[in-house]
């Protein structure tokens, strides 16, 4: 996959990477077996926070939420970004059509310009399977926290998902999500009770969410909340960037520092691991919990092209003590690290987005068991 093109260049001096960098190298290397070789991810941040403790703020929510709205002042720039959110979109649809089920409400957590919705409504692979999703589904809210991105495609003449789908756009961020504005989208009317979370439990099918929930601080938190809106076997189903996402861009970058530097300062994001997800869903209660990984690997003239697109997606670092500047001699030695490193044939630089998976159930008496300990009655000897 190709990410946007630049045309600006950027002049480097060449420089040799000594020995106070061995432990990033080990790293780097280890990493770059990875991609190819079988799932084993870095433990880069952990969001394991007891239920009911105060969870520990990383991202500075007004930040991310200016980032994305900056994303959607040019549409058509922003249009240009979208072929990673998208591509995602489109796996995490194909998932969902294996589960025949109804949808009667479904809420799309961090909808972002609906991307999951224009995959829904889009042509698939196999022709039979077009219009199969808008069939299961009688009703999708989509929640985003920047309102220009949430409505930079509402345009039902330009973008036609908006006809074929009940759709109602909610502001809010995920991290709160309880909010009066999302109750009044999914009862369809204006509660007489005074609020109270409790309005929401059992209250939908379906919750999804595409490449969102990785900038939430209390991830165990929030997953809490979305089990408790579900309605008993009610479904989850995300997509987020986890561990390993641009480990070629952060070894550049931490390399490059501590040359110039010789300090590290969190340029990027810390992500959650895949372990981390699987035991945060388990302690949010879900059951029959499937995770699963793909590495997405965007090719890119140059390090401003990626960092460009980065931007534009409003990914950029939300970190509360992150610094507010890239030096321009930091870029051009990240630049000529991140080509000796990484490298394609071709000159171009390879980015990897590590994406998870998450599907998990809200509990229920209808669903499969596993059977008892000792209930089976043929030995695995006689099979072997």
């Amino acid at each position: 996959m190709r990410g946007r093109g630049s045309s600006i260049v950027w002049s480097v001096d060449l420089f040799s990477v000594s020995k106070p960098y061995r432990a990033i190298l080990a790293q780097t290397r280890q990493l770059r077996k990875r991609r190819n070789g079988p799932l084993s991810t870095c433990r880069l941040f952990s969001s394991s926070t007891p239920a009911g403790a105060e969870f520990m703020q990383v991202f500075n929510r007004k930040v991310k939420e200016k980032q994305r709205d900056r994303a959607a002042l040019d549409p058509e720039t922003s249009r240009t970004v979208d072929y990673l959110r998208n591509e995602v979109a489109n796996r995490l649809v194909e998932r969902l059509l294996l589960i025949a089920r109804k949808h009667e409400t479904m809420v799309d957590i961090g909808a972002g310009a609906g991307s999951i919705e224009q995959a829904i409504c889009g042509n698939r692979e196999d022709p039979h399977d077009n219009g199969v999703m808008q069939s299961r589904i009688n009703k999708i809210i989509m929640t985003e926290m920047s309102e220009k991105l949430l409505y930079r495609d509402s345009d039902p003449d330009q973008f036609p998902f908006n006809k074929d789908l009940n759709i109602t756009r909610v502001k809010l961020d995920e991290e709160v999500l309880y909010t009066p504005e999302l109750l009044n989208a999914i009862t369809g009317s204006e509660a007489t009770q005074p609020f109270s979370d409790y309005m929401f439990e059992n209250s939908v099918n379906t919750v999804i969410s595409n490449l969102s929930i990785h900038w939430v601080n209390d991830l165990p938190g929030l997953l809490r909340k979305i089990k408790f809106m579900l309605v008993p076997d009610g479904l989850f189903i995300a997509s987020m960037f986890g561990g390993d996402s641009l480990f070629e861009l952060r070894t550049s970058l931490q390399i490059a520092e501590m040359d110039l530097f010789g300090r590290l300062a969190p340029r990027l994001s810390p992500l959650a691991d895949v372990r981390d997800m699987g035991g945060l869903m388990q302690q949010a209660g879900y059951n029959l919990i499937t995770i699963d990984v793909d590495d997405i690997i965007v090719s890119y003239p140059d390090l401003m092209a990626l960092m460009r697109d980065l931007r534009d997606m409003g990914e950029s670092n939300a970190v509360l003590n992150r610094p507010h500047y890239l030096p321009r001699e930091l870029i051009n030695a990240a630049e000529m690290t991140y080509r000796k490193m990484h490298a394609n044939d071709d000159n171009t630089l390879p980015a990897t987005f590590r994406i998870i998976y998450l599907i998990g159930w809200k509990p229920s008496p209808t669903q499969p068991k596993p059977l008892e300990r000792g209930s089976a009655d043929v030995k695995l000897k006689d099979v072997l």
